[in-house]
């Protein structure tokens, strides 16, 4: 009897297949952000402080992944909006604390709905049943991300 060829692992085809969707699903979603009125880059940034709370300038530029001076520009940017406001640390005054401002939040809100709503738009065509199958695949995702966070 010949040797049984051994099947190729799913996984790696079933990780591009999500990073594929994911990316795709986020640009769909993100399109409702032009409408925000800010530049990707400040949208980013001030979703980070809406839903990640207060960071210094530095936390700011290594989570967004861009240098401190390109972080303070943006950050310059987002308090002349009136979207943030900056702290500077009384023991470091090199030191700065950036938070978002309730016009940012409430901004930051609204493109979150929007962008949800695209979502919802979108699953609302898909069957009840796999409605059931992809929220019981978010709760794996979430689950499998929080162990991975730690």
């Amino acid at each position: 009897m010949p040797a049984q060829r051994q099947a190729a692992d799913p996984l790696p085809d079933l990780a591009q297949r999500l990073h594929a969707v994911a990316i795709r699903l986020l640009r769909r979603a993100r399109r409702e952000d032009a409408l925000l009125g800010l530049p990707p880059g400040q949208s980013s940034a001030l979703s980070v402080l809406v839903f990640g709370g207060a960071k210094t300038l530095s936390e700011l530029a290594a989570i967004e992944q861009v240098q401190p001076p390109t972080m303070t520009r943006m950050v310059d940017a987002l308090v002349r909006a009136g979207l943030a406001t900056r702290v500077q640390d009384p023991a470091d005054r090199r030191r700065f604390e950036v938070s978002a401002s309730a016009a940012g939040v409430r901004l930051m809100h609204k493109g979150r709905d929007r962008r949800v709503a695209v979502l919802a738009k979108l699953l609302a065509g898909v069957r009840r049943d796999q409605r059931a199958t992809l929220a019981a695949a978010v709760e794996i995702l979430e689950r499998a991300q929080r162990e991975a966070d730690g």
